[in-house]
């Protein structure tokens, strides 16, 4: 089939493409990975459109499959890292890498309010153009061009026939699926649901089903999905599919009839395609919810997806690196940041602070001082301007986050590791580009720390977007390679041929003593500032609610896309009069719980994978 446009879904190059996945990303080959598949397409004549996922579903409907995914992915994580196995977990910094990757190549990159899945189908519809995805869900949606599995998407085996380039591949379209199975074709959704997805299993709701009993002879391998199609093709539409799955149940109660059907409802509703407009649906989803001058730099994918889970449901979901469950949670030594992340969206007192009533006008003439926003985010990892400027500007946030990472991190990071470290970002891409494979055993206390390093990187950058850029964004896969620092510290501690391996690039080696020089100073300094000082220094700052008021100067929307949006932060009332922010800057906001004076508390939430605000 000859396409020109295609709709990429998700994160297509998962599972992380054969690169190691246990010493904490291969940034600049996936770097490369993902501009050679995009370049594989264009060199075609595709034109690619990523489409991301945005934030968790605010009516929770899949809580019990996320909270699942949560539980099954801390076990991987200590899999891998206890054996040294691979089990598929993502570096906590690709995700990053993708679309810093994407932008850098002029891909179209929307980021969704929520589940991508509907607006993706609504999209190729309206394009009339196959889906691209690793998503079983597309399987489901009637898309008039088919999708295009990509574990069929030979896009390393570019093929040319003529003038004409073509990348083999295999097409699905549910006209012949439901032919092959003689079953018709508005059932799909049902057979969705009566199989169990995201949002639906019959399990959930104490029933059960055994469809194995109509699947034909020889089908072993694929017997209750196949037994379930058989069954299906005795109905013409889903309403008789249900009633006699009903049936199959045994004996219920009209109570429990009636939320059986309610939860096969809800299953089947999520591939109903939309019928308006796709960008009026996606933001029809979240009116009222989310301040309208947030709603492009979410959709360009310039704000990260958890701001909405912060401002939609008081909570983010936390990420699960390569670690050992006996440690404490990397994200523990993040939290301050993220705190003040959720100060600045929630406001003052958990108050309506961000942004109010559209605007009808002009936007307000004032505007948040870079000065001042700078200050913050510098506070916040406890470095002066003063200290950073004569570090390149790309290294700069980096920097501010190793001086943090060496305050907080637990145990406070070793000689020897600091050193790996700063040597990694300091080679100008020189090492990075040996293609490093480091077959090494993971080490649970190296990994352990460096994982919290990129967590303080991870959420230094998204307070940065947040703040509206005071410092440049880092190229991740320019800076950091976690195979790179991993080796370093394995031949720093046994000896091994560090010198041999640096000859190759002596700039790396002064830029790296200039970064040891400035950490090292700004490591040893005291922070003792006197009372009155403090009292003077924060009696010049705003208060939290007018910072947070004024963010929304840095991102204004076009005229063309602005909608009549009424956009109210729905906050809870029980926010708590605890401080917020442990950390120096005096920006506070208040905690719906009492967590911070309960430090096990607090582990236990942090391994359980989620902030609670």
């Amino acid at each position: 089939m000859l396409i020109s446009n295609v709709v990429v879904a998700v994160f297509p190059l998962a599972p992380w493409s054969g690169l190691d996945e246990n010493h904490g990303g291969q940034y600049a080959a996936f770097e490369d990975l993902i501009e050679k598949f995009v370049t594989a397409m264009t060199g075609c004549g595709i034109t690619p459109y990523v489409v991301l996922d945005g934030g968790s579903d605010y009516t929770d409907k899949k809580v019990q499959t996320l909270t699942l995914r949560a539980e099954q992915l801390i076990k991987k994580a200590h899999q891998a890292a206890a054996e040294g196995t691979k089990k598929h977990i993502l570096p906590l910094l690709a995700k990053m890498v993708f679309k810093q990757t994407l932008v850098r190549l002029g891909v179209p990159v929307a980021q969704c309010y929520s589940e991508a899945d509907q607006e993706i189908a609504a999209l190729a519809i309206k394009w009339q153009c196959p889906v691209l995805s690793n998503d079983s869900d597309f399987y489901i949606f009637e898309l008039p061009a088919g999708l295009l599995p990509i574990s069929h998407f030979r896009w390393k085996d570019v093929k040319q026939n003529g003038s004409q380039r073509y990348i083999p591949c295999k097409s699905y379209n549910t006209s012949s699926f439901c032919i092959f199975f003689n079953i018709q074709r508005q059932l799909l959704p049902t057979f969705a649901a009566l199989a169990g997805n995201d949002y639906v299993k019959l399990q959930w709701t104490g029933s059960f089903i055994s469809w194995t009993q109509f699947a034909p002879a020889g089908s072993e391998r694929t017997g209750r999905l196949e037994g379930l199609l058989c069954w299906l093709r005795n109905f013409q539409q889903p309403e008789q599919a249900l009633q006699a799955a009903l049936g199959l149940m045994g004996e219920l109660s009209e109570k429990k009839k009636v939320e059986v059907l309610e939860g096969l409802a809800l299953g089947m509703e999520e591939y109903r395609v939309p019928s308006i407009n796709v960008l009026c649906f996606s933001v029809l989803q979240v009116v009222g919810l989310v301040p309208d001058w947030m709603l492009q730099p979410l959709t360009q994918a310039r704000l990260t997806a958890d701001v909405l889970d912060v401002l939609l449901l008081q909570r983010m979901s936390l990420s699960f690196p390569v670690d050992k469950d006996d440690m404490p949670s990397a994200c523990l030594t993040s939290r301050p940041l993220r705190q003040l992340m959720y100060g600045l969206l929630l406001g003052r007192g958990g108050g309506p602070s961000c942004g109010g009533d559209r605007q009808s006008g002009p936007p307000p003439t004032t505007t948040q001082p870079h000065s001042e926003r700078l200050q913050v985010l510098l506070e916040a990892l406890g470095v002066t301007e003063a200290s950073l400027i004569h570090l390149p500007p790309q290294l700069r946030l980096p920097v501010a986050v190793t001086c943090y990472w060496l305050q907080r991190a637990q145990p406070p990071p070793a000689q020897t590791l600091l050193k790996a470290l700063l040597l990694g970002l300091s080679n100008e891409d020189t090492l990075r580009h040996r293609k490093t494979q480091y077959k090494g055993k993971v080490d649970g206390s190296v990994a352990h720390t460096f994982n919290q390093w990129q967590v303080c990187l991870k959420d230094s950058i998204h307070l940065n977007q947040l703040l509206g850029f005071p410092l440049p964004e880092p190229q991740i896969a320019r800076l950091y390679e976690g195979t790179v620092v991993h080796q370093l510290v394995h031949m720093m501690r046994t000896g091994g041929r560090l010198k041999a391996f640096l000859r190759s690039s002596q700039s790396s080696v002064k830029q790296y003593h200039k970064l040891l020089s400035v950490i090292l100073r700004l490591h040893s300094q005291k922070l003792s500032t006197s009372s009155r000082s403090q009292k003077a220094t924060a009696a010049r700052r705003k208060p939290l609610g007018d910072l947070t008021a004024s963010l929304q100067q840095l991102f204004i929307l076009d005229e063309e896309t602005e909608t009549e949006i009424k956009s109210m932060v729905r906050v809870q009332e029980d926010l708590q009069h605890d401080d917020l922010l442990s950390m120096k800057t005096r920006y506070r906001t208040k905690e719906r719980i009492n967590r911070c004076k309960n430090p096990e508390l607090a582990r236990k939430e942090e391994c359980r994978g989620r902030d609670h605000l």
